[in-house]
């Protein structure tokens, strides 16, 4: 009996151990190699053109590491682990921090539609509805006066309707500059006086502290649906563009190839960084890309392009890496490629 109760209990301390082991969640997010899924199901233009080759947006897995997931990242290749606060500001919960992740993908989604339908001379009209406050910088001036959701109006009374309005208006201004923002909160319509200060994370940079959205709305013709599902982030950009344009046009410009890459994309085309390149390089190249787009941040030193190469190098992938700064130069790739 007594050795019936010890294997017992011993089963119930194990059951124990293995249940925390795999479901307790560390303060540690974990980000490692996603899936690069064809754009062909996901966007649908209406009466849109077929292609052999396909377009793919690649994806990083993130979440909450379990005990065991922390030690398994720590021996694998591309599994990084970060502190949660790295990843989540302080107060801001696992739900808020998706549905601003949903947001992101939304705009960038927003962005690639208007640069493939502008790329490809299809019909399209753009109504601009106001710049509103995403989110304020902490430390920074903005902390004490704005608030996500506050609508700016003016900058020393210039009225603004992108974000950019604003962010090349204070762009050559040095710390200590004032600005004077007349914005809308609720119903009630303010004027802020706020110092330009630099920010924390380049000191070369002064501004406000803010993060800015311009609300748009873009109607198109033919119509064109985009089915992204739980995919969050802004770095499927330039994919999401590519594919629009490719079943905008009669010309495959996959030319029965698989096409991966990576990188956010602003309303002018142009290619931004992003985060995790080396996990998306190892997804792309696992899920049997032949060519991968990296943003080239205009050669600067580090860039994601030249961790992509680095990362293509290392794993030792036949899958051609090609650094772009615009959707004009991937899609001039594209089009001087010899078919497959």
């Amino acid at each position: 009996m007594k050795a019936n109760k010890r294997v017992l209990i011993t089963g119930i301390i194990t059951a124990v151990i293995i249940a925390f082991l795999a479901a307790y969640r560390l303060p540690f997010y974990i980000y490692k190699p996603g899936s690069a899924d064809a754009l062909d199901p996901i966007v649908e233009v209406v009466d849109g053109y077929d292609s052999e080759g396909d377009m793919h947006l690649v994806t990083v897995r993130g979440g909450q590491a379990t005990p065991i997931q922390w030690l398994m990242a720590k021996i694998r290749p591309y599994n990084q682990v970060y502190p949660i606060e790295q990843i989540r500001p302080e107060g801001v919960s696992e739900e808020e921090y998706y549905h601003a992740q949903l947001q992101m993908m939304e705009s960038s989604q927003e962005a690639a539609k208007v640069v493939a339908y502008q790329a490809a001379d299809r019909d399209i009209e753009i109504n601009f509805e106001g710049v509103f406050v995403m989110s304020v910088i902490q430390g920074m001036p903005a902390e004490e006066k704005l608030q996500s959701g506050d609508q700016i109006l003016e900058v020393d009374g210039k009225k603004i309707e992108e974000s950019s309005d604003l962010i090349n208006y204070v762009t050559d201004m040095k710390k200590g500059s004032n600005v004077t923002l007349t914005i809308k909160r609720d119903e009630e319509t303010l004027q802020k006086d706020i110092e330009l200060a630099p920010f924390p994370d380049n000191p070369d940079k002064v501004g406000v502290g803010i993060s800015l959205v311009t609300d748009r709305s873009v109607k198109v013709d033919p119509e064109v649906k985009v089915k992204s599902g739980e995919i969050g982030g802004p770095s499927a950009g330039l994919m999401f563009s590519l594919e629009i344009y490719d079943q905008l046009t009669e010309n495959d410009v996959t030319k029965g190839f698989q096409i991966a890459g990576t990188g956010e994309i602003n309303y002018e085309g142009q290619v931004g960084r992003i985060g995790g390149i080396d996990k998306k390089v190892v997804a792309a190249s696992n899920d049997g890309a032949d060519i991968f787009f990296a943003p080239n941040e205009d050669g600067r030193e580090n860039s994601n392009y030249q961790v992509a190469k680095r990362t293509a190098e290392d794993i030792e992938t036949e899958m051609k890496v090609v650094p772009v700064d615009t959707f004009q130069e991937a899609l001039t790739y594209l089009k001087d490629l010899e078919p497959a």
